[in-house]
Formats: C-alpha cells, sequence, structure tokens
C-alpha cells in the first residue's frame, strides 16, 4: 500500500494547479497579438521607398484607432506636411498602406493617438492600471531595426524590473499648450522599467502582460551608452515603459 503523506500531496498540487486561471502560452499571444502591431510613418508616392518608418504602434478602441509615441511622429510645422500612414500588412505594396491622422498627443507622456481609414484592424485590450506589479511577466512587440530586413514584428520578453518616477526631457516652446504645461507642473510621474531590451524602432509598441496578452504600457525609450547608433551593438538592456493608465486618459480626450 503506497504512503498516504506522498499521496496528500499529491493531490493537493493538483487541486492548486487547477485552481489557477488559464492563460494562453506566449506562442499562442504572439500569434493573436502580432496583427494588432504596425510599423508607423510617413507616406509619399513619389518617394522611393514610398514609406518612411518611424516607430511602432498599436490598435486600440474600435480597430480605427492606433496608439504610439508622440515622438514618432515628424517635427510640427514641416511644410509640406507628411502624410502618416501605417503598414498594416508586411507586404510593402498599394494594399498595406493605411492613410492616419493625429486625433490627440500627450507631449508631456510623449504620447499620441492616431484615427486610420479604411475597415478597422484587430485591437489590443487594455490591462486595468491597478493590475500591474513589479515582477509580472511581460512581451513586448515591435519593429526594432525598422525595415532592414521588412516589415515583420519582433517579440522580446522580460519582467517588470521596477516601477520608477520618471521626468521626460524639456519640449520646445512651439510644442506647448495649456494641458501639456499643466502635466509638466505635476512633476516626474512613474514608469514601468523592464529587464527586456528594446531597440530603436520599438517606441511606441505595445507591453503586454505575458499571460493575458492585455496592454500593460507603451515602450518609450532606451538607455544607451553613447550615441543612439549604437543601441544595436551596445545596449544597456535596460528599456521603460508607459503606463498603461495614461493610454486611457488619452482616450478618453478624443
Amino acid at each position: 500500500m503506497p504512503p498516504i503523506q506522498p499521496i496528500r500531496r499529491t493531490l493537493l498540487g493538483a487541486m492548486l494547479l487547477l485552481a489557477l486561471p488559464a492563460h494562453a502560452d506566449l506562442t499562442a499571444l504572439v500569434t493573436a497579438s502580432r496583427p494588432s502591431v504596425l510599423p508607423v510613418g510617413t507616406y509619399n508616392p513619389l518617394n522611393s521607398p514610398r514609406f518612411g518608418f518611424r516607430g511602432s504602434g498599436f490598435v486600440v478602441g474600435d480597430g480605427n484607432l492606433v496608439i504610439t509615441n508622440a515622438h514618432v511622429l515628424p517635427e510640427p510645422g514641416a511644410t509640406p506636411e507628411p502624410q502618416l500612414a501605417v503598414l498594416a500588412s508586411a507586404r510593402v505594396d498599394s494594399t498595406a498602406f493605411r492613410l492616419a491622422t493625429v486625433v490627440s498627443i500627450d507631449r508631456a507622456h510623449d504620447l499620441a493617438l492616431l484615427k486610420l481609414e479604411g475597415p478597422p484592424l484587430p485591437a489590443l485590450p487594455l490591462a486595468a492600471p491597478e493590475s500591474v506589479r513589479e515582477g509580472m511577466e511581460v512581451a513586448l512587440i515591435g519593429y526594432p531595426i525598422g525595415g532592414v530586413l521588412g516589415y515583420s514584428p519582433v517579440t522580446h520578453r522580460g519582467i517588470i524590473s521596477s516601477v520608477t518616477a520618471i521626468a521626460l526631457p524639456s519640449l520646445a516652446a512651439r510644442q506647448l499648450d495649456a494641458k501639456t504645461v499643466s502635466r509638466l507642473r505635476e512633476g516626474p510621474f512613474e514608469v514601468y522599467q523592464l529587464d527586456a531590451t528594446a531597440y530603436p524602432g520599438n517606441s511606441g509598441g505595445p507591453l503586454l502582460d505575458a499571460r493575458t496578452g492585455e496592454v500593460l504600457g507603451v515602450i518609450n525609450m532606451v538607455l544607451v551608452r553613447s550615441t543612439r547608433e549604437s543601441a544595436l551593438s551596445n545596449p544597456t538592456g535596460i528599456t521603460y515603459a508607459i503606463p498603461v493608465r495614461f493610454v486611457r486618459e488619452l482616450l478618453s480626450t478624443r
């Protein structure tokens, strides 16, 4: 007759496993999320290439809205003003380009909301802000080297290593409005520090809960040892994300 104590331990372990919530594995999460993460840039049919890559973005809301970083957008005041666009397909042909317009910008938190032309695309769900904890497993998806190897999204995995306060660099006077000035007066705000390494081009991409696929934040900046160009060869491994609560606030203002 087998010992009773090991049987009890086995039954207890099985009960604990059954009590845990069921989550899709990372492979399924990446497959489901990739169609919602898009290259963001400018489009000019007379240029070669026609699409000028500037960063990453992801679809939210009704499927016609895209979140990205404000610094991904072209500098204001350019003449002629560049036409914003995203690539909705890895095939860079006439059907891939979706023109976009700016709906709202939150420069204090370096976020921008765009509206796409055409039929809706799959949208990513947003996490509850209070659900974020240090040590959570996360995945970030984006286009770290733009179109050098074709526009295929890349996934990195890590954890939220810290929730820390940070202040974004000072803005130029032409970028300031009453709302931005009010937010800047509030001082530093919390961001998520990650141990997953992002690269130039990842800016604007989603930070996902690796269990549920919900958006926890927006990839924003990478600390590099010297120049921006050295990020590909000499990354520090420290990346930051803007919390999802600021995405929710931006969506509520439209």
